[in-house]
């Protein structure tokens, strides 16, 4: 029996795979769709699907993420306070010769390349059926019970004000868990609309897929090469903010055709090489109340569709349209970070 929640969200699936489902669409990822990804392996060529993850640089696009920061982790013993790295263990032991490196790093794990949880994005809506909106998220877990503020606020670095956040439940670590593999398919938008800035309709996209011959079924882990990625690589790290948000395509998020072709599909994920997947300054004209981002809203907290950021699709789709081809095979972990919102990721595409 269902006590999380009296009514779902319209357009949503919560419960259709089970009352305390945390993987969402990911379980139309079965053995067979890994299979059939790995059938698409016909010249044993990869492709590394992720940007430096010290891009885009700055805090451009983001103000609230921060580049990652490298350190040397500090030694103990004799050596106490010294650097651990190009450490001579002989100024420890003289008999010892090996030289030790160790490092850490503060990361913001949506900062470049990355997967959105679950626990991402939640929304203001009346689970209980009283009148009344509570904040929930993808299934009907609550804010405060399954997905965790920090307890308070703490003194110290700007950085750690509020650690001790937690998703108990929809963290990251269930998206690593199910093994993220199986058969991408990759839609070329950059092919047709170039970098022009616009948000595609679903008239335009069901267009596009048949020009390109493109099938999407079920279980398939859908991939979008808008070329904004290419646009972060060309800035090398000084990213200009103007020319960030006027360039490239993304899916339009006020689209509701195109919202329930997302649903009807029956894909896995949805994965860009842009900011968000969706343009959010064309999402800003949807009726109030509503979500600045309609498409997260109906991905994440709908119908549990991860959501993958800033990858890099370029050669891949360039290799792809060369040989009249748009499936491979995509294995993409995030971190088995639990409790984690989101996750860097180094995905890899082998066709």
């Amino acid at each position: 029996m269902i006590t999380r929640w009296k009514q779902r969200p319209a357009g949503s699936n919560w419960g259709d795979f089970g009352p305390d489902d945390q993987r969402g669409r990911m379980n139309l990822v079965t053995r067979e769709k890994v299979l059939q990804g790995i059938a698409e392996v016909k010249e044993g060529i990869t492709f590394c699907l992720s940007l430096p993850l010290d891009y885009p640089g700055g805090q451009v696009l983001n103000p609230r993420r921060g580049a990652p920061r490298i350190a040397a982790t500090i030694r103990d013993g004799k050596s106490a306070g010294k650097q651990n790295f190009c450490f001579p263990l002989g100024e420890d032991n003289p008999d010892l010769t090996d030289v030790v490196s160790d490092d850490q790093v503060l990361l913001a794990l949506q900062y470049s390349t990355q997967w959105d949880s679950f626990a991402h994005i939640g929304s203001r809506f009346d689970a209980d059926g009283d009148g009344k909106r509570e904040t929930v998220f993808y299934n009907g877990f609550r804010a405060g019970e399954d997905v965790r503020p920090a307890p308070e606020a703490r003194s110290g670095e700007a950085w750690a004000k509020y650690e001790g956040t937690e998703a108990k439940a929809l963290g990251i670590q269930n998206l690593a868990e199910h093994g993220a593999q199986g058969r991408g398919v990759m839609i070329d938008l950059h092919h047709h609309f170039g970098r022009k800035h616009h948000g595609v309709t679903y008239d335009e996209l069901m267009k596009l897929l048949d020009a390109d011959r493109v099938e999407v079924e079920k279980g398939d882990m859908v991939c979008l090469y808008t070329g904004f990625a290419d646009v972060l690589l060309e800035m090398k790290k000084k990213p200009d903010a103007k020319l960030l948000h006027q360039t490239c395509t993304g899916l339009d998020g006020r689209d509701d055709r195109l919202l329930q072709w997302i649903s009807d599909s029956g894909l896995a994920v949805l994965i860009s090489d842009n900011y968000a997947v969706e343009l959010i300054p064309v999402s800003l004209s949807k009726p109030k109340p509503s979500a600045l981002m309609p498409l997260h809203e109906h991905c994440i907290f709908k119908n549990g569709i991860h959501l993958g950021e800033m990858w890099y699709l370029t050669e891949l789709a360039r290799w792809l349209r060369e040989h009249k081809r748009s499936r491979f095979l995509l294995t993409a972990p995030p971190l088995r970070l639990p409790g984690a919102v989101g996750s860097p990721a180094t995905p890899v595409a082998t066709v």
